[in-house]
Order: C-alpha cells, then structure tokens, then sequence
C-alpha cells in the first residue's frame, strides 16, 4: 500500500490533527524484528532486529528511541533520534522520551478482540504503563493513515474485481465441460487453473483459489491444494478467488457459487436466498448509513447481515464474520465487518475498503456463500465487481 510515512511533514502534520481531534497526546510506535507490520510501513522501515520506540506527539517533533547499531535501518529519517545500548538505559530514555504524556494511541486491541490490531506485546505494555503510559487503541487511526487506499489502488482494484469475476466465469466453464464428458476435473486441479489464470491476466501476487463440492464447502476455508475429490455432474460448486496486480496494490476477493446440473434443487434455492439477501442488506444498510449522514462501525453491518439470516433459521451455520478488511493484506489492518468473532467497533472511515461475505455452512451436507467487496468511499459504498450474482449458476442447462 502506498502509505505516506512519518517522513513526511504533511503526513505528521495530519496525524497530529487526528490526535488533538481525539484527545489523544500521541501515537507510540514500537516494533521488534518487524512483529508490528503497521508500525514498519507507518515508519518506511526494512529489516531491524532491536526494539524501537517512536512518538509521533499530538505538539512537536517527532523523536524515536533506537538501538546504537541500527542507524542504517533509519537513514531516511528526518527527525530527532535518540540512542540506548543496555536495557537500562532503554527504560531511562523511554521515560524521557514520554515525558509527563499518558494518553497514547498504541496497536493494541482490548481483550485482543480485533487480533491484526494487537500488536504490542504485554511486557511491553507493562513497561509502558510503569512509565505512567495509559495506552488507547490506535484502530480508527490506522484505518485513517494506514488501511484507506489511494485513487491508484482503488482503480487497479476496478480492474481486478472484473478480472476475477471472468477468471470464476470461465473456471465454472471448464468444470462443467469437463464433467459433460465424465472427465471430472478435481478440486485442486481448478483450483490451480484459477491460480495461473489469475497471474496471466495481470493479478500474479498472492494469487489464490479454494474450490469446494457440496459438503466439502461446509468447510469454510476448505483447502484441498493440488488433489481433492472430482467436480461432477450433480455437485453443488463453490469458487473463492482472490490476488492482486502490484505489492502495493489491494486485493479482489470473490466467492461465486455454481451447480453442475439443469436446475437448482428448492432447498438449495432456499439457502442461498438466504445469503443472497443477507448481502444484499449489508450493502443496503450501509447505502441508507451513507445518505443520511450517519457514521458506521463494523460490528453494526455484521448485526443487518447476520440478522438476515437468523430470520430465516440458518443462523447457527453462519459460523464467520460477514466481512474482513482488505488492504496490500488480503486480510487487512482497517475495519472488520464483525460482532461473531470479535465485536469490531472501528469506524468505517471514507477511503476503507473490505469484504461482504454472508454464508450457511451445514456440516456434512453443503456450504453456500457470496463474497463481494465494497469500498467505503465519500460517494457511498462502491460495490465490485460490477455485476454481482443474482442466483446459482445453473452449468449444465441448455
């Protein structure tokens, strides 16, 4: 993700607006052999290998605590640098560093409810508080300055999500042609079509796919890599793909659900308006949320999406949040769509984006999910692909 680092006094000037807005002294980074993934990209930072502590200050400069042997890995740095060798004289300094400050933003999560937050280790945060350190969650700050994309990010995605949404079209396609003449394809063998596929029409980083049947998909994250059983005439089909174009760019991440027969079975029908309306509600809600001014925080579009679902007797199959963050991280440091796992009260700030993915998952009998992406912009949500699925693909009808 092209975050603007530390380095830059505009970047500083802004972070430090958002703290005084939030009442908040300063934001602390710490970091230890990369172990804080935000603090390394918020910071520019490659490899280091010594705890490191940095205050962006609510007023002032900003100053960072660094070991005596890593000055190569801050080189870029334009601000003040202090150094420690020993353990003791890390502890003096910290204090000095923080003076009579308190409240400062740290990637921490309470209760550790939102886990790619919480990423100060206790130790640490003991020390801290010793210091006279009240730590507060750093969440909709990283949201701000580290999860929202840029105009590049968000047009590159454009184009991903309708990459993807062909690259699943036409692995249904070859499914299906496959099973016609009893040659059936596995699972993984699909899988890792989608996989090349995805790299040769322009998402080659992180390219991946799951690909499951009937009760195979019950399994959620089902994974059966190059082997699994054979995608046949019958088979309730589920397509989970995802990549992206650049390092710095962000994820598409799809799920598409297919039936390799002429007709959609009632039941089957059944369950998968379920989720087809329980996506349709989050998007829904999140649409009213953004024309009426109202602000809104992750857990709340779980709590539409799931509810859905509850109303029509599916609820204990809905066994995973309704969406995740998506960044340069397909599972991203922004705002979760989330009160099942965790209760992610991080606001969805405008320039965020993330996954819409509702599912049933009965065990030993059939999964069912749709998976779009939404990005939270100023205009409203912005839903991709362009063309979402309306109902099941039926593969083998005339």
């Amino acid at each position: 993700m092209s975050v603007t680092t530390m380095s830059d006094a505009d970047q500083v000037a802004r972070v430090q607006a958002a703290l005084r807005e939030a009442e908040l002294e300063g934001w602390l980074f710490f970091d230890f052999r990369g172990q804080n993934p935000i603090a390394t990209a918020m910071l520019g930072l490659g490899w280091t290998s010594r705890r490191s502590f940095t205050l962006i200050p609510a007023e002032g400069d900003p100053v960072t605590l660094i070991h005596a042997i890593e000055h190569s890995s801050w080189r870029h740095w334009p601000w003040e640098i202090i150094d420690y060798a020993g353990w003791r004289e890390m502890e003096s300094r910290l204090r000095e560093l923080i003076g009579d400050r308190t409240r400062l933003a740290m990637e921490i999560s309470p209760r550790s409810s939102v886990p790619t937050l919480d990423r100060v280790p206790s130790g640490v945060l003991e020390l801290l508080r010793e210091v006279g350190v009240d730590p507060v969650s750093s969440g909709d700050l990283v949201s701000t300055f580290h999860s929202v994309w840029s105009e590049e990010q968000l047009e590159a995605h454009r184009v991903s999500a309708e990459t993807a949404r062909a690259v699943a079209m036409d692995a249904f396609t070859r499914a299906a042609e496959h099973a016609r003449i009893s040659k059936p394809l596995l699972e993984g063998q699909l899988g890792g079509w989608i996989r090349e596929e995805l790299a040769a029409r322009g998402m080659p980083v992180d390219a991946d796919a799951h690909v499951a049947i009937g009760p195979n998909a019950a399994d959620p994250h089902y994974d059966p890599r190059d082997a699994g059983d054979a995608i046949a005439v019958g088979d309730v089909l589920l397509i989970d793909l995802w990549g992206k174009p650049t390092e710095e760019g962000v994820f598409a991440d799809q799920t598409w659900m297919g039936i390799l027969s002429d007709a959609v079975p009632d039941r089957l029908q059944t369950i998968w308006e379920a989720v087809r309306g329980a996506r349709e509600a989050g998007i829904d809600f999140l649409g009213a949320c953004h024309d009426e001014g109202r602000a809104v925080r992750g857990y709340e579009v779980d709590d539409v999406c799931r509810g859905f679902i509850e109303d029509r007797d599916f609820g204990e199959f809905f066994v995973h949040r309704t969406g995740h963050s998506m960044d340069v991280e397909l599972h991203g440091s922004g705002p979760n769509l989330d009160n099942l796992e965790t209760r992610d009260d991080r606001l969805l700030v405008h320039g965020v984006g993330f996954s819409v993915e509702p599912g049933i998952y009965i065990p030993g009998d059939v999964g069912v999910r749709s998976e779009i992406n939404v990005y939270w912009g100023a205009g409203g949500p912005e839903v991709t692909p362009r063309e979402r699925q309306d109902e099941i693909l039926v593969l083998l009808g005339d």
